[in-house]
């Protein structure tokens, strides 16, 4: 039996920005973290103010918002959690993501009309432990990230029709079984189970001999060591028609520490290519290599299915590197646009000049390639270049822009920490 439901694309917001980008990008549900409970402590996360007029906003286009309380709590964790439960019923949020049973169990007392979202960080392995979450009053349960098809099939063809399968398709990949590490309070005292993980498996090892301190010794034969761990990005949009046989409703993207050009890019090429599988299976078929080329638009680790087709291997690894795949720079956002003048109001994020050849990643539609020819600063100052952080620049461009979009310019591939 097949999910009969509209897939649902979620997309991850770090900030009040990004919310903002990806609903207007195409994103169904959008999941945030506040500043408790979440296991993003190093995203900028909402402010309770900038939470409620998120949510307006995404409510205002028809968008859900879900916000992450998935840490595993520790006693003194409870304090004041009744209170922040209350405050995010008031404002309207729609679901809430837990792991931990004590947290569930404050939920279902405190909101007992909040659903809630098993997150993937309870190993949710087999449809026994997706059964319970659900015969606990659970609504959708986050698949580990440790299961092929098959196995999501068969967990989705053992429950309630109204219990819903989330999974993650896109973005990084955690070495550790479903996230729970220990990896990165063992060695730097932060604890990954609370939100403050420094990414240890990204880093460069070598192996010591006990009795010969100080010589190291590469685990590869390589002289610049190995990444050990260090796992590839997570990429399923050329898999549409699997996800949905598989039975999952809701398609979960990583990335609420990314860009608004990782969140636009992303949200958008998946945004197409599920709408283009649901209207016609041909024309996806046709359009894979496409949906795959805009989102490796996006600065991304090298690909990988993670445990969907199988059990990870060494090709699902990268041992030379931890950088990123970058051919594109986050160069602005788009912040006006006047049609009587034909100019585009940019505030600058990195750095371009006149002369370049930009894109403008609008919400919908083609992205609109520009030459720059001329480039004024915030007094109409001609100037040959916008070299600072958030510098107000103008420039022209005769084919209409919406706002807001996204400038970016185009890069010669590299690798970048």
């Amino acid at each position: 039996m097949s999910h009969q439901k509209k897939v649902e694309l979620l997309a991850p917001a770090g900030s009040l920005e990004n919310l903002k980008i990806a609903v207007l990008y195409g994103a169904d549900a959008i999941y945030i973290g506040g500043n408790k409970y979440g296991l993003r402590a190093k995203a900028k996360n909402f402010t309770p103010e900038e939470m409620k007029e998120g949510i307006e906003f995404a409510h205002a286009h028809g968008v859900q918002v879900y916000v992450t309380c998935n840490i595993f709590a520790h006693h003194q964790d409870f304090e004041g959690m009744k209170e922040y439960f209350l405050y995010l019923e008031s404002i309207g949020v729609d679901a809430l993501i837990v792991a931990d049973p004590g947290v569930f169990s404050i939920v279902r007392e405190t909101v007992p009309h909040m659903e809630v979202h098993i997150s993937t960080q309870a190993n949710n392995t087999n449809y026994h432990t997706a059964l319970f979450w659900a015969n606990q009053g659970a609504k959708r349960i986050v698949t580990a990230r440790e299961l092929s098809f098959p196995e999501i099939k068969e967990m989705h063809d053992h429950l309630p029709e109204d219990i819903d399968l989330e999974s993650f398709v896109h973005g990084a990949m955690c070495m550790a079984y479903s996230g729970r590490c220990l990896l990165s309070n063992y060695m730097t005292h932060r604890d990954a189970n609370h939100g403050e993980c420094a990414q240890p498996c990204r880093w460069k090892y070598s192996v010591v001999e006990e009795t010969r301190p100080g010589e190291y010794m590469p685990i590869e034969e390589d002289e610049r060591g190995t990444y050990i761990y260090n796992s590839r990005d997570l990429c399923m949009i050329e898999y549409i028609p699997e996800l949905i046989e598989a039975g999952i409703y809701s398609f979960k993207i990583e990335g609420r520490m990314k860009t608004p050009l990782y969140v636009a890019t992303v949200v958008k090429a998946y945004r197409e290519a599920i709408d283009t599988y649901l209207n016609s299976p041909e024309e996806f078929e046709a359009k894979k290599d496409y949906f795959l080329t805009e989102v490796g638009k996006a600065s991304h680790r090298e690909f990988t299915t993670g445990f969907y087709q199988h059990k990870p291997t060494e090709k699902d690894q990268t041992y030379s590197h931890n950088s990123y795949v970058r051919n594109y720079d986050f160069s602005g956002m788009i912040k006006d646009y006047d049609p009587t003048t034909q100019m585009v109001t940019v505030e600058q994020r990195r750095k371009f000049s006149v002369g370049d050849e930009v894109e403008i990643l609008v919400p919908e539609g083609p992205f609109i390639p520009v030459k720059i020819e001329a480039l004024y600063d915030e007094e109409g100052n001609a100037i040959e270049a916008a070299p600072h952080p958030k510098q107000i620049i103008r420039f022209k461009c005769e084919q209409p822009v919406p706002v807001p979009s996204i400038l970016r310019k185009f890069e010669q591939t590299r690798f970048e920490e």
